[in-house]
């Protein structure tokens, strides 16, 4: 199996709810952040990858019919060289909502100094420090910047990727576009919707 599908979209634009959808219409399994609590020894490639190792993707993530959330979306042109048959989506929210979003979720879950119990949960932790605190916000997460990163990346995304190659979409808008886009059928149950800002507090114990 090779990489079909790559979410290219930052977490908590709704990556969780498009793991689930993905895997309904047969792109299974999907790769997203819960990914490695299963499978704690990724830690380790991903951060390599982040500090510019070469990285053999299309072995690492072979296996996988998708990929969402991060760390995945912040490898996304390495991702679109290694799988060049791939199909992007890059989910977007009103950026001032994603902010509300992952300022109570990501953002105290990898900046609160809490060490947990679990060493899978540590190295998973240390790992999202790398990615996304360093290499993605520049260890700052202060509003502005937060935003700004955010933008730069999505517009990166457009710039980059031919039409045909890219969906964006907020993906709770429904089937319709990202089954167009994939040429599958729509399903006749309604797509699915998980994860939100409590479902994430409570998961990890905010």
């Amino acid at each position: 199996m090779a990489l079909q599908v790559i979410g290219a979209g930052f977490g908590r634009t709704g990556t969780l709810s498009l793991r689930l959808a993905l895997e309904q219409l047969g792109f299974a399994p999907c790769y997203h952040m819960f990914e490695v609590f299963g499978h704690p020894e990724h830690n380790a490639t991903w951060e390599a990858a982040a500090r510019g190792e070469p990285t053999d993707w299309k072995t690492f993530l072979g296996p996988y019919g998708a990929a969402v959330d991060w760390p995945v979306c912040h490898f996304w042109r390495e991702l679109a060289e290694a799988f060049p048959q791939a199909k992007f989506i890059l989910t977007e929210r009103d950026p001032e909502k994603w902010y509300t979003s992952i300022s109570k979720t990501i953002i105290p879950a990898i900046t609160s100094g809490r060490v947990p119990d679990d060493p899978g949960r540590q190295a998973q932790l240390k790992m999202a420090g790398l990615v996304i605190t360093q290499k993605t916000f520049e260890n700052r997460f202060d509003k502005d910047h937060v935003i700004a990163v955010y933008k730069r990346h999505n517009a990166a995304v457009k710039a980059a990727l031919p039409k045909e190659r890219l969906l964006v979409t907020d993906s709770l808008e429904g089937w319709g576009p990202i089954c167009a886009f994939l040429g599958v059928p729509v399903p006749a149950t309604p797509f699915p919707k998980t994860n939100s800002t409590d479902e994430f507090r409570a998961m990890v114990q905010l």
